[in-house]
Order: C-alpha cells, then sequence, then structure tokens
C-alpha cells in the first residue's frame, strides 16, 4: 500500500509539473475548415485569437503572439479577455504589429474591463462564475484605450454593435455581443436578420451561453466565434473538459461544432485561448492555442 500510495504522489508531482512549467508553454494553432461561403468563392482565412490574459513578464507567450503575423490572414477576431494588468496594453499592441493592418473585429471579455485576482481553482468546477457587470472592486484595465487601439486601426467594435467587411471581395456581416460572462449582453441591440445583399453574416461574443448562441442562429447566422471557456483548461486524457464556466456543453468545450436552434443550425468555433489567469496558471491535456479558420464554399444546410 504505501509503494501504491508513494507511486501516486510521484505522478501526482509529475502532473502538476508538466501543466505548470511545459504545457501553458506549448502554443499551437488550431487549424479548421468550414463549409459556409457561397459557391465561386475564393478561401477566406481567419485568425480566432482569444483569452491572451496578457502580462508583460509573459515573454515566451509575447514571442508566439509577434510570429502570428506570419500566418498572413485575411481576416482577424479578437473574442476578448486580452489583458491581465494595466500595464500590458502597450506590449499588446505592440505584439500585434502587423495582424492589426489586417481587417479585423472584436468583442470584449472581462479581463478587459477588470485584472482577474486570486481564487479558489476549484470554484471553477462548482459551478458558473458569472457576475452582474462591471465591478467597481477590481482593479481597472484601460478598456477605452484598447477600443481606441484597435479601432483605430480600423477593427470593427462589435460590443452591441453590428458592421460589415469586404474580405477578398465578399461582403460579410459581423454582429456582436458584450461580454455575456458579465451579464452585458443584450442581443435585442443587434437582433434581426443579416441583410440580402451579404455573403457571410457571422456572430461574435466573448462567452458562448446558450441565450446569445440561439438567437444568433435563429436569425440566420452561419457562423458563431466565441473564448472564455479556455477549452476546459484542465481536461482528462480520454474524457475531455470538466467545465465550460458557461451553459456550454463540456464537450464543446473548444473547436468547431453544429449549433441548432429554431429549427436552424449554424457553425460555432471555439478558441481555447492562449493564457489563463496567471493566479490559475495550470493547463492539463489543453494547450494554448490560436485558430486558423479556413473559409471555403459549401452548404451551411
Amino acid at each position: 500500500m504505501e509503494r501504491v500510495l508513494r507511486r501516486l504522489a510521484i505522478a501526482s508531482l509529475a502532473c502538476f509539473a508538466y501543466g505548470t512549467f511545459v504545457e501553458p508553454y506549448d502554443f499551437q494553432v488550431r487549424r479548421v475548415r468550414l463549409k459556409v461561403l457561397p459557391a465561386g468563392a475564393q478561401p477566406i482565412r481567419v485568425l480566432h485569437l482569444s483569452d491572451f490574459h496578457l502580462v508583460t513578464g509573459q515573454r515566451r507567450k509575447r514571442e508566439f503572439i509577434q510570429a502570428l503575423s506570419g500566418l498572413e490572414p485575411d481576416l482577424v477576431i479578437s473574442t476578448g479577455d486580452n489583458l491581465a494588468s494595466p500595464d500590458a496594453l502597450a506590449p499588446l499592441i505592440d505584439d500585434l504589429g502587423r495582424l492589426l493592418d489586417a481587417p479585423g473585429a472584436f468583442v470584449f471579455g472581462s479581463n478587459d474591463y477588470t485584472a482577474p485576482r486570486p481564487r479558489n481553482p476549484l470554484g471553477y468546477l462548482a459551478g458558473d462564475t458569472s457576475r452582474e457587470g462591471v465591478h467597481a472592486d477590481r482593479q481597472q484595465l484601460p478598456t477605452e484605450e484598447l477600443r481606441t487601439a484597435f479601432t483605430s486601426h480600423g477593427w470593427l467594435d462589435l460590443n452591441r454593435r453590428r458592421g460589415e467587411l469586404e474580405v477578398r471581395g465578399l461582403r460579410i456581416e459581423f454582429r456582436g455581443t458584450d461580454d455575456a460572462h458579465l451579464n452585458l449582453d443584450d442581443y435585442r441591440l443587434v437582433a434581426g436578420p443579416p441583410a440580402r445583399a451579404v455573403d457571410l453574416a457571422v456572430g461574435v461574443t466573448h462567452a458562448p451561453y446558450a441565450r446569445v448562441l440561439d438567437a444568433m442562429t435563429a436569425d440566420g447566422l452561419q457562423l458563431m466565434l466565441a473564448g472564455h471557456t479556455h477549452g476546459g483548461q484542465v481536461c482528462v486524457p480520454g474524457v475531455g473538459a470538466l467545465t465550460t464556466n458557461c451553459d456550454l456543453a463540456p464537450r464543446r468545450a473548444k473547436g468547431a461544432s453544429r449549433h441548432h436552434a429554431s429549427g436552424k443550425r449554424s457553425w460555432l468555433h471555439v478558441s481555447a485561448g492562449l493564457g489563463a489567469n496567471p493566479y490559475t496558471p495550470f493547463r492539463f491535456a489543453c494547450p494554448p492555442e490560436v485558430s486558423v479558420l479556413t473559409l471555403v464554399p459549401g452548404s451551411n444546410g
């Protein structure tokens, strides 16, 4: 019995060391191909960024972000939680570099408004940690400066807004919500069917709550992008994520899946994100990632 306990202790320590010192730095690019474009359209490469939770001392993460411009996307979408400290704004904008010159759009998450603070990681397993609004007792982040940095490069601010971009000759309509995890979403502000002349309708939100996904799907959007889940962050090999910290099923914690509502269906892509709350940096069986979505012609029916 003593030998078994010793082996369990060694295995636990090895897993802890791996999840703390190895996997959080195993940055990866997820590649997905989705049939959502009209016949005859040229493929569109979308770089989906999410959940950087950046602090200035994260050298390896920053080097990975700096290299992303080499992917040469046609479109960049950020689904929020960019910062973990106020002084990370300037490094973030520097690291994004040429990506800011590409057509882009963004929404915010809770860690674009206030910085994270220490918490018991087991709380994520106990249930949804959502809260009402932005709390004044938390360290404020430079939200408006971040918004200006993105919009000054031509990126669409989709927080409770709609907008359009032309990408590779296609007219793409976007709509987004503010962070549903903070209960700041109000889909009524962007609701309604896409304009008739658009080639693709895309929904963008930080936290993939059912109320947002259902409404977007019912309105006929072909593609939805979200983050927030960290892919579960700590997954069980062979089982997958244990939680999404929202009402999305754990089996859909990352990657592409179909969403059904009101007799319609849409593609949903959830990014597992590039970082984590700096107070809970542990990742296991869920490497940090960005995603390249190659959109090609095909039916969404």
